[in-house]
Order: C-alpha cells, then structure tokens, then sequence
C-alpha cells in the first residue's frame, strides 16, 4: 500500500491508498493560523498522521503533490503557501524512514483522470485545478506535455486582465486571481459580510437557496466570465478534445458548469468554431492529487 498526500493551498489531504483505491483518508483546512507557521505544521501534520496509518497498514511509499514548482525533491516557489526552496521531502524523510515522490499537484491530478478518471477515453486533453489558485497539464496519448527543464503549464498565472490584481507571484492580472475557486469563495462572503470560517458547502448551500438574489447572480456571473476567457485561450492554443477540471470547483459544479459552457459558446471566444466544448468535472474529485501523486 502507498500513502497519497494532497497539499493545495487551503487544505492538506493524506489518504492510504490500495491499488488506486483510497482506503482512508484525514483532511484538514489551513487557515490563516496554520499558514502564519506553515512549515512547522506541514511537518507535524504529516509525520503524525501518517506514523498513524503505518500503525494500521503495510505502507512500502508515499507520493506527495504540491501547488506550485518542484525541482527534484525540492519545492522550489509555492506561491499559495508562500515556500521557497524548501526541503520538505528530506525532513520527513528522516521521520517516516520511507522513499517519498513529489510532483506539482495540477500534473499529479491530471495523471490520476487521464488513467483511471474522467479523461481516459480521450487522446488530447487539458486539465485545469481550480481551487486556491490554478493549476494545469496537458496530456496527449496518456502522457503529460514534455516541457523540459522547466515545469510549463502554469496557467493560473496567464496574464488575463491589463494592470489587473497584483499576484502573489509578483505580476499583476493572473488568471488565477479572477478564476479560481478562492477568488470565487472570498467574493461571495465579501457581498454576503461572511468570515473565512463559512466553508465551500456553506457557500452552496446561500446559493441554492438564493438562486434570485442579485448580488450573488453577478459575483457568479462576473467570474464565469474571468474562466470563459482563460478556458477559451487555453482551447485556441492546444485544441484538446475535453477539458477536464478538478479542485473544489467539483463541488460546485452542479452551479457553474453549464454557465461556463454555455457562456463561452455564447461570446464566440473560439477561434475555431465546435458545436460543443467538452468540459467535465474531475471523476475522482478533490481526491484526484492524492491518487496522482502514487502515479507519479
């Protein structure tokens, strides 16, 4: 059995995994607390946890997947997390006494779609992350873009909008500052005068039942648009089949997803015509970093 870990920018997810199949799994949220000692954290989190799981189960590996970029076993910028060069496989690997793989998070996820989930059918496809920030790969013929040295496919930080939001990254107008399910979440508590604490089902559950309320209508609206144009230049340049999309947008789906489909039709953002665009929500869910990281 392997052990999968899951670190995006605002949650941690550790699952035992048995041949594809998570078996058991802790999650957490990170809040502003657990971000203000951030390596600390990771570090307790991680060892205690999985020194749990190896209690209960024969564990031969661990696979880790991480927002951001990874440079053999270092993670060399996490914007999200605010990491530069960390070492964090080696720390634990004096802890747990295990071989630990670590890859960027939106690859990792888009490994465990194009082999067992929702892209497998598909030669040419894009898989997007939506969830603090933006990720994204490109798989063609199961296999992910080669590109090089470097770790490519950084979508979330394409320049969408002209002296627009400054990014963490240091840039101004990223995608993932107008497109990402955190950027969603904060403008809805902003109108809606809620705190960090109001959780992404929470959320789901004021929309539905205020499916009329204006307010609410033109913060969806608003970043329908934002993912329409990312979504449409990512079509225009690599013409996949499907675009898969995974992270927490999963669990809004039901909300956004037709929206988005039917907005970029609307507003000919295709340089090439379709009579449909195939966008699918991730068959693994937000489960799909930590099946993808033992993939690796």
């Amino acid at each position: 059995m392997e052990i999968g870990i899951d670190l995006g920018g605002s949650h941690i997810a550790i699952g035992v995994i048995d041949n594809t199949k998570i078996i058991e799994k802790v999650e957490t949220r990170l809040m502003t607390k657990e971000k203000n000692n951030i390596k600390n954290f990771l570090e307790e989190y991680i060892t205690a946890n999985i020194n749990k799981f190896k209690e209960k189960y024969e564990i031969t590996q661990i696979g880790m997947s991480v927002p951001g970029t990874i440079k053999g076993n270092i993670i060399v910028k996490s914007v999200k997390l605010g990491l530069e060069n960390y070492e964090l496989v080696e720390k634990l690997k004096k802890e747990l006494n295990l071989p630990i793989k670590i890859r960027n998070d939106a690859k990792c996820a888009a490994l465990a779609e194009s082999k067992i989930g929702v892209l497998k059918d598909y030669r040419r496809s894009i898989f997007l992350t939506l969830g603090t920030g933006i990720g994204g790969a490109v798989v063609i013929n199961g296999e992910l873009l080669d590109t090089g040295k470097l770790p490519g496919c950084e979508f979330g930080h394409m320049i969408i909008q002209k002296d627009g939001i400054k990014c963490n990254c240091g840039k101004k107008g990223c995608f993932e500052n107008y497109a990402s399910m955190k950027s969603l979440k904060n403008n809805l508590r902003e109108v809606l005068e809620l705190d960090e604490t109001t959780s992404g089902k929470e959320l789901i559950d004021i929309i539905k039942r205020n499916s009329q309320d204006k307010k609410i209508e033109y913060v969806i609206d608003e970043f329908i648009e934002y993912l329409s144009i990312g979504v449409s230049n990512l079509v225009n340049i690599f013409e996949p089949e499907v675009i898969g999309i995974g992270g927490s947008f999963v669990y809004f789906s039901d909300i956004l997803l037709d929206k988005l489909k039917n907005n970029i039709q609307k507003n000919k953002y295709l340089f090439n015509k379709r009579e449909e665009v195939i966008i699918l929500p991730a068959m693994l869910g937000n489960n799909a970093g930590i099946i993808g990281s033992c993939m690796i």
